[in-house]
């Protein structure tokens, strides 16, 4: 579980090179009977100084139609605010502090107050909320923000343009997957993002290159390490995911306009990602 956090929130990237001079990006591509489907590789969390490459700019213009993990245009906040709550809240008379116990909590409470949140607004949280609240305020510490993600970036230009989102599942499906979570498993991930915030920097700096040059290789090895320490954690967030997308994705080529479809960059690389289950279709998938 070294590099879980950077995985579960798919691959964060810091404003330093450009990749527009590298020869491959997290970008592929497949014809259709008449159009071309798009497949990008997101970071979810940005620098807004943060250019992206120019193959990935025409793969927006040459696009009619975005499709994106969840439809990111269409959220209701106050949905979004009671599903979040309904799934990340402990019920009444249970406390975090209880669950993880007074020593641990305390290490809690140590890294809140160093990414600049109370600890007592965490302790009515289930420990897989707490760990998804710890690593966005760090990687807002990092100088990083969701805003200026690859998602939130184009769902703004594709409002402006009057492009149509569709979404891959829902947004209460897919927090469901994390709530679901076994409690060990979900006191493991929160354990992790309290001891693993130091080293952050430094496992997102090892992934840059490799989404920055769509280094498919360096990205599965992140992958299939976390599959080899925990396959049940591992399984549900990725491989099941993919299976259940293939058949939408799929139908898209039935379709006269080009789609740009945009999930996570870890669903597109290794065993069993949407490249692989596609190829093994008779797809032939082409990266940019």
């Amino acid at each position: 579980m070294k590099k879980i956090l950077v995985a579960l929130c798919a691959l964060w990237i810091s404003a330093s090179a450009c990749a527009a001079d590298q020869q491959h990006h997290s970008l592929w591509s497949l014809k259709g009977k008449t159009n071309t489907v798009y497949l990008l590789g997101s970071v979810h969390f940005l620098n807004a100084s943060e250019k992206l490459p120019a193959v990935v700019e025409q793969a927006y213009k040459d696009s009619e139609v975005l499709v994106m993990e969840i439809d990111m245009d269409d959220l209701d906040p106050a949905e979004t605010q009671q599903i979040t709550l309904e799934l990340g809240m402990l019920p009444a008379g249970q406390s975090l502090e209880q669950q993880l116990g007074k020593p641990t909590y305390s290490r809690l409470s140590a890294r809140a107050q160093e990414v600049g949140i109370d600890p007592m607004l965490l302790n009515r949280f289930r420990p897989w909320f707490a760990a998804m609240t710890l690593v966005q305020l760090q990687l807002v510490k990092m100088g990083l923000d969701a805003s200026s993600g690859i998602e939130q970036r184009f769902t703004t230009r594709a409002v402006a343009d009057k492009k149509p989102i569709h979404g891959l599942e829902t947004l209460r499906e897919q927090l469901s997957m994390l709530a679901g979570l076994p409690d060990r498993q979900q006191r493991e991930f929160l354990l992790y993002s309290i001891d693993d915030a130091d080293r952050m920097g430094q496992e997102i700096d090892e992934l840059l290159s490799a989404w920055r040059t769509g280094d498919s290789k360096a990205l599965a090895a992140l992958l299939a390490e976390g599959f080899e320490q925990y396959p049940d954690l591992y399984r549900p967030l990725t491989v099941d995911r993919n299976r259940r997308w293939l058949g939408q994705v799929e139908a898209l080529l039935d379709k006269r306009e080009d789609y740009l479809v945009i999930v996570g960059t870890l669903h597109l690389v290794g065993k069993d990602s949407l490249i692989e289950l596609l190829e093994g279709r008779g797809h032939k998938v082409v990266q940019h």
